[in-house]
Parts: C-alpha cells; structure tokens; sequence
C-alpha cells in the first residue's frame, strides 16, 4: 500500500460527475479528430461543443483557461485536447485524447496527401478545395460568438476583447505576448480595486 493515495485525475473534479472512462476519452477525441476540419479554431469549437456543450465533461470557463494556457506553447487546438483529456483524467487521460486526435488526423492526411499529389490537377478537386473556406471562417465565428456572449460582460471585458483583435489583426502581434498583457492589464486592475476599496 503506497503512503499516499494515488488517482489519475484532479482532486477538485466535482464528485457529482461520472468518472470519464478512458477508452470514452479516446474515442471522442479519435471522433474529433475524424470530423475536425479547418485547422485552429475550427478544431477548438468542435470540441468545446463536444466537450462542453454536448458531453458536459468540463466547464465553459475552464475549458476557456485551457485554450488560454493552449496558446502558450505550439498548436493550441492539440494543446486543448491534450488539456481536456488531463483535466478529466490526469496524465494518462491527456495521452489518450492526444493520441486519439492525432492517430485519425495522420492517417487521412497521409491518404490525403497521396490523392492530392496523384489527382491534384484535376479541376473538381481544386473546386472541392475552394468551397472548404467559406465552412471554416463559419466554424471559427460561431464558436468566437458563443464564446463571447459568455464571457464579454461588461465595460472592462469588450475593451479587452476588442484591444486584443486590434493588437493580433492590426499590429501583428504574437498571440503569447498578446495574452501576457492580457494577464497584466487583469493583475493591474485587480491591484488598483484593491487599493481603492
């Protein structure tokens, strides 16, 4: 018997929620990564709908830390997945969901890549191709929307949001330095009410 108790997922989940079976982590994320099309945001909202909306798994709010904590480092919709699987069921539940959204992704690309590079100067294809942007632009503002209208409350969250699409659409900047401003403008507000309470 080891000294101290040893479980695979966060302490802090609520007790109320079913345990997330591991095999049910993969095959969601495999689901996704099947279905997920566009790259970016587009993956994103596919699964905060799953995630969030549909399977209840984790919270709008947390969900949100974990595509904030996703920009940090690398490609932020796998850096979700793999945060929604940890979240759920600690280090093993983060390998699976990563592996579950990539397995599926690898092998149509590589299929993908093979009819591109064979059929590629066909002109129905490069129809079906074009057709595609139109689908992903939807996808990313209906999730930015849904997001939006629960997180933009007041004065102080839409000057943020909009300073935040200036600073990425306007100036270019990077979306890690974009975030630590973010992080300091809330540190610095929060300090100000404090004194002046």
């Amino acid at each position: 018997m080891p000294p101290f108790p040893i479980r695979c997922y966060n302490n802090d989940m609520d007790e109320n929620k079913p345990l997330v079976s591991l095999a049910d982590i993969f095959l969601t994320f495999a689901f996704i990564g099947i279905t997920g099309f566009g790259g970016g945001m587009a993956i994103v909202a596919l699964v905060e709908r799953v995630c969030v909306r549909e399977k209840k798994w984790i919270g709008a709010d947390e969900f949100l830390h974990g595509l904030a904590f996703g920009q940090l480092l690398g490609p932020f919709s796998l850096n979700v997945c793999t945060f929604t699987g940890s979240r759920l069921r600690g280090v093993r539940g983060g390998i699976l969901a990563t592996v579950g959204f990539l397995l599926p992704s690898f092998i149509l690309i590589t299929l993908l890549s093979w009819l591109y590079f064979t059929y590629h100067k066909l002109p129905q294809l490069q129809s079906a191709l074009k057709g595609t942007n139109p689908v992903v632009i939807a996808l990313i503002l209906v999730v930015a929307i849904d997001m939006g209208r629960k997180q933009i409350k007041n004065l102080s969250s839409i000057l943020m949001a909009l300073g935040a699409f200036a600073a990425t659409v306007l100036f270019k900047l990077n979306a890690a330095l974009v975030l630590l401003i973010a992080v300091l403008w809330s540190l610095g507000i929060m300090l100000y009410r404090r004194r002046h309470s």
